[in-house]
């Protein structure tokens, strides 16, 4: 009877055993399905729970500033992480580049209404999706494209979308809520049936993101933080971030936009 009183009472304590601590991850969702995926995979092979939080960069960086739960800040690209270090709410000496984005027009797969480039957009009878570029990333750049091809006042009569996240952004495509949105190259590869995307010419890309990540200065886990870090980093993690469709290395990002700044930190013009 003891016996087995003892190895019920391992069954039900081993779980809680093995945990090896948690941490807790606030994200812009342009990383959404890799990130769910190596959070599980580092899970499995730690014992270290992950909780991610998804959604604008902008909403996350509110909530890195007002938690005293945040471990991790990783936006969908790296003003806002300009952002977050000006509050001096990371560690600036903590962090890393996990992936490249490029910008790109997502269309319904097979581009059933035949766009093609960006003047396309504002054909009159197109409905077009856009990220808050307020709040997150990839609105921004979407609206830094569209300024600097002069083609912001044309096409702003046809945004009929406006969205809080990366992850609603591609999501209109799917839903039929937008003929195109402004939006990531790796979107098509979230959802590939559904998500076609049309890439722009070298010469309209401004700026090529990256997926910027780093360790808060007040995370209640440090360590365990700088350990997820350091498996994003990693082989296996690089590994995680091209099965979806990811650029991991500086010098392919490159071959979209030669001459594409990286990095740094676009102003949103008034009236946006």
């Amino acid at each position: 009877m003891m016996r087995i009183f003892l190895w019920l009472l391992l069954t039900l304590l081993l779980p809680s055993l093995l945990m090896a601590g948690e941490i807790t991850v606030f994200a812009g969702s342009a990383s959404q399905p890799p990130l769910e995926e190596a959070a599980r995979t580092f899970q499995q092979q730690t014992g270290i729970r992950v909780i991610l939080h998804l959604g604008g960069s902008g909403a996350m960086l509110n909530q890195v500033r007002l938690s005293r739960t945040a471990d991790l800040y990783i936006p969908g690209s790296p003003d806002f992480m300009e952002k977050a270090k000006r509050l001096q709410l990371v560690d600036s000496q903590s962090e890393q580049i996990l992936a490249y984005l490029i910008p790109a027009i997502n269309v319904a797969k097979g581009n059933p209404k035949q766009i093609y480039r960006l003047r396309d957009l504002a054909r009159p009878e197109l409905k077009i999706g856009i990220a808050d570029p307020d709040a997150v990333c990839v609105g921004l750049y979407g609206v830094e494209i569209l300024e600097h091809a002069g083609l912001a006042e044309a096409t702003r009569k046809n945004m009929t979308a406006r969205v809080e996240s990366c992850s609603k952004t591609a999501a209109l495509i799917v839903l039929r809520a937008a003929d195109a949105t402004l939006g990531w190259r790796e979107f098509a590869s979230w959802n590939p049936e559904k998500i076609e995307s049309i890439l722009l010419p070298p010469e309209q890309i401004v700026r090529l993101a990256y997926i910027p990540a780093a360790v808060v200065k007040t995370a209640p886990n440090p360590e365990e933080a700088q350990r997820f870090l350091e498996f994003l980093q990693s082989v296996q993690g690089r590994e995680i971030f091209t099965r979806w469709g990811y650029l991991t290395d500086e010098s392919a990002a490159r071959r979209f936009a030669p001459q594409a700044r990286i990095g740094g930190e676009y102003l949103l013009p008034g009236g946006w």
